[in-house]
């Protein structure tokens, strides 16, 4: 029986708004980004008080309310653009109505220009009956004034006529993004813009300095880019059309940088992840201090308790503990840098030495069938980016033929510099433990484990691969306090804060 039959009034259907919206929250949090329930519901009232056809302001009220991070901008921009992209028959995949291009876009119509090529854009057919060198001249043109309008415009034509976008065709944006960009040759109407400029300048009578033309360059470029981000957005909005909001959600999401495997990182990626380390260990920093400043509380001081229940009558109302002085571990950082897991090593000792201030000392040491102290490296270097490069290009590290052999690497350590751990120092060894089958020599994580506070085993593999083929990494555990599990940036500040 209906609520109607019965009487009772029917629940109201959710708004179309209220349900994307939804939408929009739960794929933010596939995405990675922590939306919190409060967060939710202060977006839900921040858009309340903008007008819903000022785009850019409620993308804004809802990043305002939404992003703690400004590495997670990217994603929160990428989701966004698909939930709330522009709709309409004019984005459809396929037969589309004739004119629904340049002619139909108001763009087009603030952009003008179009009787002073002879086409009259804003007549009927609009921008269909450009041939390619027309629109090539109107794109340079575009360009050159600074024309936003003009160049959405073409962006919307070029995709059309360029992308070869088909219905229901499983290929992602990038590939119709190349396609376009190709056609449009991007780079050679840079060079023509550049040509264009310091002819102007010459027939001024003032030559382009080097500086000015650098700024030109710089400007144009940016203008281009500008070109760029619209056809991007031009075929994602037809994609959206075509295949639906969380289907495209679903291609387009990407880990955020912290997140990111280290071991299979684009060099795009890379990037992103370089940005995301310094605010991390800034963040770190503080988190380190501060655990350190309040750590938990000692024994009971007797004495002192006594002493202040005098003002109680001789009543204990308030214990006194004995507090521990917080001390800074000394850590030596043994790591592989052959190819399989540098990018991890250099993130890793990036991140220690970054927030070396919280320990006494640090000491690091890489080795691939070899091993070399690289401390000198990182003293009084300012930028840790320089220290790592140098690590890379001068550490002494191969022995024989440069692949990986833990046992040779460890013997040597421990016959170089064994001696030199004491019960202060923490041992953290990075790698795979990939041994290309040669001995262990696992005796000489045991006999560091006897001298030391602590020996730590950071792998950047997952752990279903552990001990598969040629890892060996179950037989160095036996002799670790821990071995974890470190494949990105996330589980490495997970572990930094254990260490503390």
């Amino acid at each position: 029986m209906t609520p109607t039959e019965t009487g009772a009034p029917a629940a109201p259907a959710p708004s179309p708004m209220l349900e994307l919206l939804a939408g929009f929250i739960a794929e933010l949090r596939q995405a990675g980004l922590p939306v919190s329930l409060t967060e939710n519901l202060d977006a839900m009232e921040a858009v309340k008080h903008i007008p819903l056809e000022d785009r850019e302001a409620f993308k804004y009220a809802l990043a305002a309310t939404l992003v703690k991070n400004n590495a997670h901008w990217r994603a929160f921009e990428t989701v966004f653009e698909v939930y709330f992209s522009l709709r309409g028959a004019r984005y459809a995949v396929g037969d589309e109505a004739e004119g629904d291009d340049l002619d139909h876009d108001a763009d087009m119509d603030a952009a003008g220009g179009g009787d002073e090529d002879g086409k009259g854009l804003q007549g009927g057919g609009g921008g269909e009956g450009l041939t390619p060198e027309e629109l090539a001249q109107l794109l340079y043109q575009a360009l050159l004034d600074g024309n936003d309008g003009l160049m959405r415009a073409i962006a919307r034509q070029a995709v059309k006529r360029f992308a070869g976008m088909e219905p229901g065709r499983p290929v992602g944006g990038t590939y119709y993004l190349y396609r376009t960009l190709r056609n449009l040759d991007l780079d050679s109407v840079l060079d023509k813009l550049l040509t264009q400029a310091r002819q102007q300048a010459a027939e001024d009578g003032s030559p382009l300095t080097p500086l000015e033309e650098r700024l030109e360059a710089d400007e144009f470029q940016i203008r281009i880019d500008q070109l760029k981000k619209e056809v991007e957005s031009e075929i994602r909005r037809r994609l959206v059309a075509d295949r639906g909001v969380e289907a495209m959600a679903r291609t387009l999401r990407k880990p955020l940088p912290e997140d990111v495997d280290f071991m299979h990182a684009s060099r795009e990626e890379m990037g992103n992840l370089r940005k995301a380390l310094y605010p991390l260990t800034r963040r770190l920093a503080v988190r380190l201090a501060r655990k350190r400043r309040h750590g938990r509380k000692g024994p009971l001081d007797f004495r002192s308790t006594v002493r202040h229940s005098l003002s109680y009558g001789g009543v204990p109302a308030e214990p006194k503990f004995r507090y521990p002085r917080p001390h800074k571990p000394e850590i030596f950082v043994i790591a592989d840098i052959s190819g399989s897991v540098a990018a991890f090593a250099r993130f890793t000792l990036m991140l220690v030495y970054a927030i070396s201030n919280q320990f006494s000392k640090v000491r690091s040491f890489v080795f691939i069938d070899g091993v070399d102290e690289v401390t000198r490296f990182f003293e009084g270097v300012e930028d840790v980016t320089e220290a790592v490069h140098r690590v890379n290009t001068e550490a002494d590290v191969i022995w024989v033929d440069g692949h990986s052999d833990y046992g040779h690497a460890f013997e040597v350590f421990w016959e170089r510099w064994g001696k030199e751990i004491s019960p202060k120092t923490t041992v953290i060894i990075l790698g795979d433990a990939r041994n290309n089958y040669h001995a262990s020599a696992n005796w000489v994580v045991k006999e560091i484990r006897q001298r030391a506070r602590h020996v730590y085993w950071l792998n950047p593999e997952p752990k279903s691969y552990w001990d598969t083929g040629d890892s060996i990494v179950g037989e160095y555990a036996t002799h670790c306090d821990g071995t974890f599990e470190c494949r990105n940036l996330r589980q490495l500040e997970r572990f930094v804060e254990q260490l503390a």
